[in-house]
């Protein structure tokens, strides 16, 4: 039996205590944040690092976990869950490499895959879905890799630089999921 949420170079695990440092450290990553982030890229400190972890830890619509190197057990990303219709067996996806040296080394690619799996076959879910932002082709070609179908446009919906940009809302079901892996 396969181990559930580890691959051959990640894993998907809860965050630890302690770690709201390096949390704070890529929010406050002005490129991390404007692939993670559709909202503006504003720092947001020690209070307000400790209020997104309170948003994700007290609900049980919203699922945050920690992605991390097999081989050290070090904190690299975060991925999770946000939003889940739990009567729809929706939610959106997330996932954010933090950690600018494992970044555009395939990690992503096999967090992601870790992740889908997870949330079809372990929490059910009927649907996943993500938004994505036009300028961060890697990500929309990694999406449509793995079989995410673009299936909306939010047009001129990001401002960054003095310039409107696109969001894509993509969408992955259960059974294309299963029939293509």
């Amino acid at each position: 039996m396969r181990k559930l949420l580890q691959g051959n170079k990640v894993k998907i695990t809860a965050l630890r205590e302690g770690e709201e440092k390096l949390l704070q450290q890529w929010f406050d990553d002005i490129k991390f944040m404007r692939n993670y982030e559709v909202e503006a890229a504003i720092p947001r400190g020690a209070r307000g690092v400790k209020d997104t972890m309170d948003y994700y830890n007290n609900s049980n619509e919203r699922l945050i976990m920690g992605l991390r190197l097999v081989e050290d057990d070090r904190l690299i990303g975060i991925c999770g869950f946000d939003n889940i219709i739990w009567t729809n067996a929706t939610t959106f996806l997330f996932i954010g490499i933090g950690d600018e040296e494992c970044r555009n080394k395939g990690l992503g690619k096999e967090a992601l895959n870790l992740l889908i799996d997870y949330g079809f076959n372990e929490m059910n879910f009927y649907k996943l879905q993500l938004h994505v932002i036009e300028y961060n082709k890697a990500a929309i070609k990694l999406y449509e890799s793995l079989g995410f179908v673009r299936e909306g446009l939010y047009r001129g919906y990001i401002y960054r630089d003095g310039r409107r940009y696109h969001m894509y809302l993509y969408g992955l079901f259960k059974n294309e999921w299963n029939r293509n892996k």
